[in-house]
């Protein structure tokens, strides 16, 4: 029999790639699923207990949180990325480190093939087989659902003929939850025109009024929540749980997929939104005009080439460097306040504060310069347009 590792979640896809794979191409199936901090214990218990239900001949599960924090969320942080202003790359970055972990597993077993659930319409297709082609070209790739065109309907339909039993209602929809957020797909989102209903988010309202949550950043990194420090992720984490209680961080994304065509996906990060402007508003404070401009679009071409499935090009590590080099005085509290779907930021307090000069307050007085100094500033200042509308009169 040839063997197979399955990238596995336990829900609909990878469900129907993991039963179609051992009892129709009669292939040696080990299950793996890579934790990127999106699973209790709990949860994890259950999956694998899917696993053997289903006949499958091993399971294993990888915890790659902490890496994936460290190789990736913290410079999303530092460039403040959000793909088309809205979506903090949460699926689009986990899924590379999902597929790095899934490959050197497959080379440390000695596996035929990988195979994965991905459909043929999306972004994560691309993201899984251009690792596996770069660094394993010599394991061959399984993809079923993409491979045989299935709707959702369809694997439903096999999955209960071989008598599976899953919550079917629950598997309308498809959600994928890391320690950068949680992605939402649906009927839905498959047009332009519908929102996705309020119980389709895996987290509820459940408190009113409001509060005033106090972020505790050093060199860029979230360390402390409300007085009590923590380690980054353990912060990431913390930060979810409190927001998600208010039902913020809900928004749906629209872009452009890797192979060409507009996606729409809903999806629920409270923490990585309020974090990456709670970040970007210390910056404000403690980075220089042309520092802030610089990162802006390192930042940006960062999270665009992570989007792309692009983590293992050596520019990206460049680009590291350069993000982490700017954080050196990013350091500070941020006070954020909570509400119910929303969320604001109330102001910071940093001992780099650049408000905090000497020189003068915006808006009030100066103590660094004169009037005379600033008349003579902007004639110079002016000159270049002064001699441009002198030749171009008629503009």
């Amino acid at each position: 029999m040839k063997k197979v590792v399955l990238a596995y979640s336990g829900g609909l896809d990878t469900s129907y790639c993991a039963i179609y794979l051992s009892k129709v191409k009669q292939m040696e199936v080990h299950t793996v699923i890579v934790n990127t901090g999106g699973f209790s214990e709990e949860e994890l218990e259950g999956i694998q207990k899917k696993a053997k239900s289903m006949g499958m001949k091993h399971h294993v599960c990888l915890d790659e949180t902490e890496k994936f924090y460290d190789k990736c969320v913290r410079y999303l942080v530092y460039g403040n990325a959000l793909r088309n202003n809205t979506y903090p790359l949460s699926v689009s970055a986990e899924r590379m480190f999902q597929a790095l972990a899934i490959v050197n597993y497959a080379k440390k077993i000695g596996a035929d093939y990988i195979a994965h659930g991905s459909t043929g319409a999306g972004n994560d297709q691309v993201r899984f087989d251009l690792v596996f082609e770069v660094l394993a070209p010599e394991i061959g790739i399984i993809t079923p659902i993409r491979d045989m065109q299935l709707s959702r309907q369809q694997e439903v339909e096999f999955l209960k003929e071989h008598g599976v039993d899953m919550n079917w209602e629950k598997a309308k929809y498809s959600i994928n939850k890391g320690l950068w957020g949680t992605s939402v797909g649906g009927v839905e989102t498959l047009s332009s025109d519908k929102p996705l209903p309020g119980e389709a988010y895996p987290s509820q309202p459940v408190k009113d009024g409001s509060e005033t949550v106090t972020l505790k950043f050093e060199k860029g990194e979230l360390v402390g929540i409300n007085g009590q420090e923590m380690t980054p992720v353990q912060s990431i984490q913390a930060l979810e749980k409190l927001a998600s209680q208010y039902a913020v961080g809900r928004d749906v994304h629209v872009g452009d997929t890797i192979i060409g065509i507009k996606g729409r996906v809903g999806f629920e990060a409270a923490a990585p939104l309020i974090i990456i402007k709670a970040h970007h508003l210390l910056e404000k404070h403690t980075l220089t005009k042309w520092q802030q401009y610089w990162k802006d679009q390192m930042g940006n071409w960062y999270g665009a080439q992570v989007h792309e499935g692009q983590y293992l090009e050596p520019s990206l590590r460049n680009i590291e460097a350069f993000l982490e080099d700017s954080q050196k005085n990013v350091t500070g509290e941020v006070y954020v306040r909570l509400e119910p779907y929303r969320f604001s930021m109330e102001g910071i307090q940093s001992p780099h504060d650049l408000m905090n000069s000497k020189f003068g307050s915006y808006g009030e007085m100066n103590k660094g310069y004169t009037g005379e100094d600033v008349k003579g500033f902007t004639k110079v200042l002016a000159n270049p347009l002064k001699i441009y509308y002198a030749t171009n009169e008629n503009d």
